[in-house]
């Protein structure tokens, strides 16, 4: 699989990673996490990506993969205790969550520690990025991150402080092409694209009832993409490589809990980037349609 170098940190990262967050919301079994990441690493799969709040997925993770800690890069992210809802952000929060996560991933460093969603404001405060700092300092993490969007985003790239931007970009959610992922490039951070397939919106045929994807299935009817009205396969094929084909975005988090669908989008990845004619064309679509309020999807 193509690898990436990944920014000022110098890794080498797939440019198809694993998001840990479905495994853990669908209660996968721990045989089947194995299954998957294990045919996954031997497919050429280096990055791992994670969070505290994504229910047991650490504990999964931990239990399918620990003994091969050496063939790969694990991320997780801090702010959240458990669950979206309880938030942490003063610096004994950071240092403990982090603890959490190191016992459930069976590890005692995390290549990348992110702050997961975290405003503006308390960036400005300052806490939480000398937590992170410190972590760093102590070496139970490599580097550290940002993940989220819009103004928030954009404020936590101007820091300087961060080695990693995870951020959403895809055929639904583009305005991290040029708001963000440009000067996130200049400060030299490597790029996570989110939801690089918009949470396959188009598979539904009416307004979905999941509230996490509604948003890219409205956007989507208003897109009228040619690509997404026939085959829903070769329409999550554009999709993904559109996303593989934004420049400066070095590797691709893409959720499953069934064991072979890792192995099929890397399939798909292995084609490579989209024609330029298509890639631009989705783009003058997007510029063409996209309202003011089509901001990135946290």
């Amino acid at each position: 699989m193509e690898k990436r170098v990944f920014g000022k940190t110098g890794m080498n990262v797939s440019v198809l990673g694993f998001g840990g967050a479905e495994i853990g919301f669908e209660g996968a079994s721990t045989a089947t996490v194995k299954e998957l990441l294990s045919a996954a690493l031997d497919a050429g799969l280096n990055v791992i990506d994670t969070a505290e709040c994504y229910m047991d997925s650490e504990v999964l993770i931990g239990e399918a993969v620990a003994s091969r800690r050496k063939d790969f890069y694990l991320f997780t992210k801090c702010g959240h205790k458990y669950t979206y809802t309880e938030e942490g952000w003063t610096a004994p929060d950071i240092a403990e969550s982090l603890e959490r996560s190191l016992k459930r991933l069976q590890t005692d460093y995390v290549d990348l520690l992110q702050l997961h969603s975290c405003n503006k404001a308390i960036l400005q405060k300052g806490e939480v990025i000398e937590a992170l700092q410190k972590a760093k300092e102590e070496g139970k993490v490599r580097f550290i991150g940002y993940s989220g969007d819009n103004e928030d985003a954009l404020y936590a790239i101007k820091t300087g402080a961060f080695d990693v931007l995870q951020t959403s970009c895809s055929i639904a959610d583009q305005e991290s092409i040029e708001k963000l992922i440009p000067l996130a490039h200049e400060k030299g951070m490597g790029v996570i694209a989110k939801r690089p397939i918009a949470n396959a919106a188009w598979r539904s045929t009416s307004r979905p009832q999941n509230i996490y994807i509604q948003p890219y299935w409205e956007r989507l009817r208003d897109l009228q993409y040619d690509f997404i009205n026939g085959d829903a396969e070769k329409a999550g094929e554009t999709a993904l490589r559109f996303t593989l084909s934004v420049p400066n975005v070095h590797t691709m988090i893409v959720g499953t809990a069934r064991p072979t669908r890792w192995i099929e989008n890397a399939k798909v990845v292995g084609k490579g980037n989209l024609e330029q004619s298509q890639y631009d064309a989705i783009r003058a679509q997007w510029k063409k349609v996209a309202r003011k309020d089509w901001v990135g999807q946290v």
